[in-house]
């Protein structure tokens, strides 16, 4: 493709819109001294202050079974912050850490949660929140019931609707570990909590290009006509990490790749992409017309040629101009693991709009490079005149949306070299986001955290939608823990874009996986 780039003629402004100030409500955080704390919650509540949209009314209290005071907690979370607030934000740190409180204690302990009644108490008469509340639990999964059946018999999770007082509580994924403990997860949950207090997030849906899917879809006239089977080849999703497996290799050693990515990021982005437009931007619309989709997706079969999912690991290589191990290599990896670090999947939707094209889904560590895209191949034009014009195949149109770490559009097409003769060759027609809006876009986490706030599920998942996604997903999981030897991960070297039985997945249809820019590999 010629290196030929056109640029949308926006000015470099910002384009924010104006978000209403959200309500005053305590905001209580469970592992308060944990990495998600101190890289996403703090800095991301703390943007929310600056911007003036955490009222003044508000606080957070940090929970945790470490040991420390208010000041003691204020010190290690101020640390963090100060390292990501600009310049001169020194004195907007110290006001909202003033507003920063800590309880300690034992999740499983009574005692801790009467003494937290007792704090939440005392905070909510000197900042008058009306008892509004939500529960952050930045804990493993397995802690969720315990803290909740914990909140509920302290009463801490009661509602008065007639008062204004609301309680919300936040629950990171993975949400299971397959259908069935999903499901229990669910029963143990809603012995304290309903459906409308459950916010389980997936950070990937607070990104601004994710959400950005819909408006683009729905809001502009020139793209849902085309948005089907008569006019689209087939669509690809990448989520690619040039990273190993680090210092989560006990985590990863249970989940792997499939549990890790696909359940959740991949089937969320996949809805979006081809979900139905929903009659109204509420909530429980919009995630109707997701599960709706979700459905619609051909069980995967296990056997038979070609296949239509499978998986990898990274072997030893190169990955960012340093050699690296192989997976069964990394600390606390079990050397002889079968355990996932690349997923490849061909589905089909059996609904009216996506009849017979091919969704291609990857997902891997230690790939060349860290992007995830989705990528729509229209057909080709029903008959060129062109054919004396172009030294090759006639490219097809391309429509890509960079979710990460380049946020924006671009479309390829054919245009005419600039000469006497008629030659085409495709162009690129981009858009980024950074050229746009100067101040950079929101992290996923404010986003999120303002919406749980502002009681807005929209961008949260409901229980039938980690369902659907478990039961597409649960018989792969139980065929893979036969370890049956056709059964085991394909090797790949770090560096590379995965195993050549992904290629052949997609050559046995006559495509390729797409190019990724500056890389020169087939995709």
């Amino acid at each position: 493709m010629t290196d030929l780039v056109s640029h949308t003629h926006i000015p470099n402004r910002d384009y924010h819109c104006v978000e209403k100030q959200l309500e005053p409500c305590g905001i209580v955080i469970f592992g308060a001294s944990g990495d998600l704390t101190h890289r996403k919650l703090g800095p991301a509540l703390l943007n929310i202050y600056r911007q003036g949209l955490l009222a003044e009314g508000s606080f957070v209290v940090g929970c945790g079974r470490t040991e420390m005071s208010d000041e003691q907690f204020r010190s290690s979370l101020g640390g963090s912050l100060k390292g990501e607030a600009g310049t001169g934000d020194g004195p907007m740190v110290d006001m909202f850490l003033r507003r920063c409180h800590y309880v300690a204690g034992s999740y499983d302990d009574p005692a801790f949660y009467t003494r937290m009644s007792s704090r939440l108490g005392e905070l909510e008469s000197k900042y008058t929140t009306g008892g509004r509340r939500v529960f952050y639990l930045s804990i493993p999964p397995s802690l969720f019931p315990v803290v909740a059946d914990n909140l509920g018999a302290a009463r801490l999770t009661a509602e008065n609707h007639a008062n204004g007082q609301w309680v919300r509580v936040v629950v990171e994924k993975p949400f299971g570990h397959d259908l069935e403990s999903s499901l229990e997860l669910d029963r143990q949950l809603y012995r304290v909590l309903d459906e409308k207090q459950i916010y389980r997030i997936d950070h990937y849906l607070g990104k601004e290009t994710v959400q950005n899917l819909l408006v683009f879809r729905f809001a502009n006239a020139i793209f849902e006509p085309v948005w089907n089977r008569n006019f689209i080849d087939h669509v690809q999703i990448t989520v690619a990490e040039d990273v190993g497996v680090g210092h989560r290799a006990g985590y990863y050693e249970q989940s792997g790749q499939l549990r890790d990515m696909f359940q959740n990021h991949i089937m969320q982005m996949l809805s979006l992409v081809a979900m139905e437009p929903p009659s109204s931007f509420d909530a429980d619309r919009v995630r109707d017309e997701k599960v709706k989709l979700l459905r619609s997706i051909r069980p995967l079969p296990l056997d038979g040629p070609g296949g239509a999912i499978l998986r990898g690991q990274y072997g030893a290589g190169i990955s960012r101009g340093e050699k690296v191990p192989g997976y069964t290599q990394e600390p606390d990896v079990d050397p002889h693991s079968s355990v996932e670090t690349y997923v490849a999947a061909k589905l089909w939707l059996d609904n009216w709009r996506w009849n017979g094209v091919p969704f291609y889904i990857r997902s891997g560590k230690r790939l060349p490079r860290r992007t995830s895209e989705v990528a729509i191949t229209f057909k080709q034009v029903p008959h060129s005149m062109f054919s004396g014009a172009l030294a090759g195949q006639m490219e097809p149109n391309v429509l890509v949306i960079n979710i990460q770490p380049e946020e924006g559009v671009s479309l390829t097409f054919q245009a005419k070299q600039p000469g006497p003769r008629v030659q085409m060759v495709p162009l690129t027609l981009d858009f980024h986001y950074r050229d746009v809006y100067s101040k950079g876009l929101p992290e996923a986490y404010e986003r999120l955290l303002m919406d749980c706030v502002a009681g807005d599920q929209t961008l949260f998942i409901r229980n039938d939608e980690v369902a659907v996604a478990w039961g597409l997903l649960t018989p792969v999981l139980e065929r893979w823990a036969e370890q049956r030897p056709e059964d085991r991960p394909f090797s790949y070297p770090a560096g590379s874009w995965g195993p050549q039985e992904a290629e052949r997945m997609l050559a046995a249809d006559g495509r390729r996986w797409r190019l990724l820019e500056g890389e020169g590999v087939a995709r």
